[in-house]
């Protein structure tokens, strides 16, 4: 009989839980220097670990947990456990997601550490207010958990989406003595002086409608900006600025729209960014796109736009508003069930600055996969692009899935 029981406990188990996974090896290498940062090539590695359990029909927990090294200091060397996401480098060991949702005719709720996505827009989404990135290395980004309660309701064509975060999750922006890090001038060096946190939640609202030949959405935001404003201050140290991260009080309004027609899709995204501090600028942030799927290639063409209401503050880090003012671009192309090629650009309008991004992916059996690729960044050192022309790189990155 117990040996039944036990049978039977496994079955259950197996038919409920759910795992996935990968470890990954990644290389990339600089062919310049940049000041205060003379490597010129950084190695990685991750493992991450995605699982799911189906409690019931209704009831779902989900978990993901990271675990990271490096050989450029780019990940902390502490023995902890992150849940936070408010750390300046990468953690060692961090919990990505541990939530628990629940679904029922047409509900859906979500509570605890989670990935909330809005927008239809492809490389760049100006409603996204509650996805927060890793920018460490400025182009080559990865999306951050936030802690929050989530309700959606779906009746008929209409959809609306509750957010609320007891406390903000931060973008994690370049390390002050890594190689995104842009110094002042030759000779200055900047002291990174942290993160300075607000206090209070966030909340946001979005209702979706799919109409006949369209969809459309429009949302509200009422929280901080995941983007910091810099404070700057000189020391007593010579050539030394200290530099802090500031995280202003944030509105938002935004709305999004897609229209299938006969040769291509059409996608706009628009938000406009409003606050009560003078630390942070007004402005109306937007895109607009084209998409079109031919066969195994797919094309996204467009253009990003900001138009600025008010000019508060000149030092910020903001790399959703650097792609503003600029053509996008991408093409990919599936030559076959194992291999794969993609380009994307933005180039900016002025001619000022861009870059263009490749890659080639090659899979190897069930579980391998290898990828090669290059992002190459120009411009004017007075350009949001330009000022990185020294990070151009290559890279090669090696993943085992399971």
């Amino acid at each position: 009989m117990k040996t039944l029981a036990l049978l039977l406990f496994s079955s259950l188990w197996g038919q409920n839980f759910q795992q996935r996974g990968y470890l990954e090896t990644r290389g990339l290498f600089f062919p310049q220097t940049v000041p205060g940062d003379s490597g010129r090539a950084i190695g990685e590695t991750i493992l991450r670990w995605d699982v799911f359990y189906k409690v019931n029909d209704r009831w779902k927990l989900n978990g993901m947990i990271d675990t990271r090294s490096d050989t450029h200091r780019q990940v902390e060397r502490k023995a902890r456990i992150d849940w936070q996401d408010r750390s300046l480098a990468r953690p060692a060991l961090s919990l990505r997601r541990f939530s628990a949702s629940y679904s029922s005719q047409g509900l859906t709720v979500e509570v605890g550490k989670q990935f909330i996505r809005w927008g239809k827009a492809d490389i760049l989404n100006p409603t996204d207010r509650f996805a927060p990135k890793d920018f460490l290395e400025v182009v080559n980004f990865d999306f951050l958990g936030v802690l929050a309660a989530r309700v959606s309701y779906e009746r008929g064509n209409d959809t609306v989406d509750l957010v609320y975060t007891p406390r903000m999750t931060p973008s994690r922006a370049p390390l002050a003595n890594q190689r995104w890090v842009v110094q002042p001038q030759p000779g200055f060096s900047v002291l990174d002086f942290g993160n300075w946190y607000p206090g209070g939640g966030q909340a946001g609202i979005r209702w979706n409608h799919v109409g006949r030949g369209y969809e459309f959405s429009s949302c509200f935001f009422e929280g901080y900006n995941h983007l910091p404003a810099l404070t700057a201050q000189l020391l007593n140290i010579p050539n030394a600025v200290a530099v802090r991260r500031v995280f202003p009080r944030l509105r938002f309004y935004g709305a999004d729209a897609a229209v299938p027609l006969a040769y291509f899709t059409v996608k706009a995204e628009a938000g406009y960014f409003t606050s009560s501090q003078a630390q942070t600028d007004e402005f109306l942030l937007y895109v607009v796109q084209l998409e079109r799927q031919q066969g195994e290639w797919s094309f996204v063409g467009g253009y990003a736009g900001e138009y600025v209401t008010a000019q508060r503050n000149p030092f910020f880090f903001a790399p959703d508003r650097g792609v503003a003012r600029t053509f996008l671009g991408r093409a990919s192309y599936t030559i076959d069930t194992n291999r794969s090629v993609a380009l994307e650009t933005a180039q900016r309008q002025s001619g000022q600055g861009g870059y263009l991004k490749g890659e080639y992916t090659q899979a190897f059996g069930q579980h391998w996969r290898a990828t090669v690729g290059f992002v190459w960044l120009r411009g004017n050192p007075s350009d949001f692009f330009g000022q990185y022309r020294r990070n151009s790189h290559a890279q090669l990155t090696i993943r085992y899935s399971f």
